[in-house]
């Protein structure tokens, strides 16, 4: 598998995100909705929120999922530390293919936090 860059993936999903956005924008506007107020601070705050994201998107092998939390984990103080801590979560929930996604959700967080 070739190595992602991840900021070019994220920059080409925006684009075609927001072409959908267009097409549907009263669906889109309530997924927009949905979206802050599950990870608005709450009794969890919303870093540790956008872990578990992070985490659902290793186990259901989405790479949108893992660049935009990967990112978003790290705009709200994520460490490296917390990032591969939700792998291993993810991994004993997800087995094998959580490991691998795992692996790229890390390379997602690596290169998007430096990004930031």
């Amino acid at each position: 598998m070739a190595e992602q860059n991840w900021s070019d993936f994220t920059d080409r999903t925006n684009k075609r995100m927001a072409e959908l956005r267009k097409s549907m924008p009263e669906p889109a506007k309530g997924f927009a909705e949905l979206a802050r107020a599950a990870i608005a601070p709450g009794a969890l705050d919303s870093k540790t929120k956008e872990l578990i994201a992070l985490a659902i998107g290793i186990a259901a092998r989405c790479d949108g999922c893992l660049a935009f939390h990967a990112k978003a984990a790290a705009r709200h103080g994520a460490t490296r530390q917390e990032v591969i801590e939700t792998i291993s979560v993810a991994l004993y929930m997800g087995g094998g293919p959580s490991m691998i996604y795992g692996a790229e959700a890390l390379s997602a967080f690596d290169a998007l936090s430096e990004a930031g």
